[in-house]
């Protein structure tokens, strides 16, 4: 029995160690336990406060969304509104226009109703030559007066149906102007007849706070219009080959790209980098009319042979015809390339593009009628004053005379240095179409012989870049002083420009 008692006594131990051990694994479990459990609860709750997260989210992404529901309903209102006041507009201008149009029709027939009233008294009357010297020479200047005006009448409505001869063989067709008479045509100055070469610069002037990028003499050449990247239109009066401020023609919304007279030299059109075009009077300073409906700058604003129509182009690769008197687009032309220039003949609107393509559209019709293709993109158009000749400039550094009675390039011009620089280069034929211009990247201007094809002069000025060019009867030039954006640029950076 003693024996036994010693054997379980160490059975015992051995279970009691074993228990203590099996003790302390389970209180280490336990303590593992607790530690998961408040890794579970800290996860808990983090998932809650994610789920209150993406609700606020849910409720803030509700909200935007209806309130931009809300907004698009308003801009659709807003949009409606805007063409219900454009097209009210337009019809309320319609309605002055008619009204105008009658007033003048009746003003027209009571004027006429006058001269011919008295004309006829003028006719049935008879003076005696038994009246005073004094009575009979106010009869006789009442009489002299009244068939002077009926004189001047019918001559200008015998040169208002007169139809004049242009080329490109198209039939006059009759237009009316807003005022209802008959649309007036206005003939060009006569140029010169022999033009002489110019050897120097006859004056130089700061004209513009910054850039020159267009100049323009007017129908007379006495006066010179100039625009620029400060958005101002200079008007200078040009006596004695000196330039005299005139006035500042203000509210352009852009950098002026072009400027053009009409043919009476009583308006200015001008396109702009505000995808639009603008049109002041001579003598106002504030803009009459803009020509917005572009979606890109306006490169080009050109007048047509009248007052009351004009022709844009611009680098959204539309060429516009506008109704200057309601301030009305009415036509778009699609093309495929950007426009970098246009000019407007009898019926025929010419196009230069970046295609490298001159493209002529028959302004009666929808379509082109024809095109001709040149070697560079096309920076620049000059018609001649007989419309049978057109010059232009393109980046394969040549200027081109097309002869438009057989549509075919006739000459190419080239020289050694001449390089056109940018896409705005412009080239123009003198007033007698004997020479062509342009100004080099350099600022030399070259000058060729249009019946020679050579080489006449190239002039070394005051400038260092490219030049802006416009002929000016009689053959003065004026040359403006032009600084590029990258010099400006380079002024203000100094050092710093890469």
């Amino acid at each position: 029995m003693a024996y036994q008692v010693v054997v379980k006594s160490e059975a015992l131990g051995a279970l009691e160690s074993q228990l203590g051990e099996r003790q302390g694994r389970l209180a280490a479990l336990e303590a593992r336990v607790a530690q998961l459990q408040e890794a579970r609860a800290q996860g808990v709750q983090q998932v809650d406060a994610r789920c209150a997260l993406n609700e606020a989210q849910r409720e803030a992404y509700e909200a935007l969304r209806a309130r931009a529901g809300h907004l698009e309903a308003a801009l659709r209102r807003l949009e409606e509104e805007a063409r219900d006041l454009v097209e009210r507009l337009v019809q309320r201008k319609a309605r002055a226009a008619a009204e105008r149009n009658l007033r003048n029709e009746r003003r027209e027939r009571a004027k006429q109703a006058r001269v011919s009233l008295e004309l006829k008294k003028a006719a049935k009357r008879t003076v005696s030559i038994s009246e005073s010297p004094d009575t009979l020479g106010d009869g006789i200047t009442e009489e002299a007066e009244t068939l002077a005006l009926a004189a001047e009448s019918e001559s200008l409505e015998s040169e208002a149906g007169e139809k004049w001869k242009r080329p490109f063989s198209f039939k006059k067709r009759r237009g009316h102007s807003i005022g209802g008479a008959p649309e007036q045509r206005y003939q060009s100055i006569p140029v010169c007849v022999a033009a002489r070469l110019p050897t120097r610069a006859q004056d130089v002037l700061d004209a513009h706070l910054s850039e020159v990028n267009t100049v323009c003499f007017g129908p007379n050449s006495s006066l010179l219009a100039t625009g620029g990247a400060d958005r101002l239109i200079l008007l200078w009066n040009v006596v004695g080959g000196r330039l005299k401020a005139n006035q500042t023609l203000e509210g352009a919304g852009g950098s002026i790209t072009s400027v053009d007279f009409d043919p009476s030299g009583s308006q200015v059109l001008a396109a702009t980098y505000n995808k639009a075009a603008q049109l002041w009077k001579v003598g106002e300073a504030q803009s009459k009319e803009t020509l917005s409906g572009h979606a890109d700058k306006v490169t080009a604003a050109k007048f047509k042979l009248t007052r009351h129509q004009a022709v844009t182009g611009s680098r959204d690769r539309t060429v516009k015809e506008w109704d200057l008197g309601r301030a009305y687009c009415s036509r778009t032309i699609n093309v495929i390339s950007y426009c970098n220039d246009v000019v407007c003949g009898d019926h025929v609107i010419i196009s230069g593009h970046n295609d490298q393509k001159i493209r002529f559209w028959d302004s009666r019709g929808p379509r082109c009628i024809q095109v001709i293709p040149v070697q560079g993109r096309v920076t620049s158009l000059s018609l001649s004053h007989d419309q049978l000749h057109l010059l232009s400039c393109s980046r394969d550094d040549t200027l081109k005379v097309i002869d438009l009675r057989v549509s075919n390039i006739r000459q190419v011009f080239r020289a050694d240095g001449f390089k056109c620089g940018s896409d705005w280069t412009k080239a123009v034929f003198s007033p007698d179409r004997s020479y062509a211009v342009a100004g080099s990247w350099d600022g030399v201007l070259y000058i060729w012989n249009v019946d020679t094809g050579k080489l006449e002069s190239s002039l070394q000025g005051p400038h260092s870049f490219a030049e802006t060019w416009q002929p000016r009867i009689g053959m003065v030039r004026v040359r403006m002083r032009l600084q590029p954006t990258f010099a400006r640029v380079k002024r203000l950076l100094g050092s710093h420009l890469l």
